[in-house]
């Protein structure tokens, strides 16, 4: 035996707000009709049990215009209406609200307050049109399953890295710079000073060793 989902609903002037909580769907169709007949069915829970629903609401509806968001938690619909105006309840009929259904009173406003055209804030959700595949959970799929990811490899794998890398290994020119540095010691080092530059005087030497005419006099006088 089927269960029924929880239900929430709240409205514009313009538009129907309809969320039907339910964690964790899977196979979620929803199906809606111009005059204003939603239908819906999922499975959820451990035991994979089944939920359905069926809303007639108040008045027609503008399919084309209306969307519908699947989420982890729950499945949103904004209906657009077919003809703008203030709905005194959700479903039609005088008969009495089913337990299941509550006013959603995070979103709603009273009558007196609503603007058409000052719409609710969706923050950003990702819609898709009835009939048209259920582009919640596709749209999720396929943000999964886009180049977010592989981006991020690709930017491991970009030259960024590898310029880091070609920095790191650029090496060579620090050691071009340290082995002139270390030439530069050589060159100053104590143990090579005088390289060079310390070579004997050869006239210096000259004067040691070969006498002079003036010496010769010099020495035959003191005689």
């Amino acid at each position: 035996m089927s269960r029924h989902p929880e239900v929430k609903w709240a409205q514009r002037a313009d538009n129907v707000y309809v969320t039907i909580l339910l964690p964790d769907a899977k196979n979620a169709k929803v199906n809606l009709e111009p005059d204003g007949v939603l239908n819906f069915s999922a499975t959820a829970g451990a035991g994979n049990n089944e939920y359905e629903l069926k809303l007639d609401l108040h008045d027609k509806v503008n399919v084309e215009e209306s969307k519908i968001n699947i989420g982890v938690r729950s499945i949103f619909c904004v209906i657009k209406k077919a003809a703008n105006g203030w709905w005194k309840k959700l479903l039609r009929g005088d008969g009495k609200a089913p337990h299941f259904l509550k006013v959603d009173w995070d979103k709603w406003v009273d009558e007196d307050d609503d603007e058409i055209g000052n719409d609710m804030d969706l923050g950003g959700m990702d819609f898709s049109k009835f009939g048209g595949g259920m582009g919640g959970m596709g749209g999720m799929e396929g943000m999964a399953g886009m180049g977010g990811m592989g981006g991020m490899a690709g930017l491991a794998g970009m030259g960024g890295m590898g310029g880091m890398a070609g920095l790191a290994g650029m090496g060579g020119m620090g050691d071009d710079i340290e082995d002139s540095e270390d030439e530069d010691e050589v060159v100053d080092s104590p143990a090579n000073e005088g390289v060079g530059t310390a070579e004997p005087d050869a006239n210096k030497e000259a004067d040691k060793t070969e006498p002079t005419p003036a010496k010769e006099e010099a020495a035959s006088s003191e005689k």
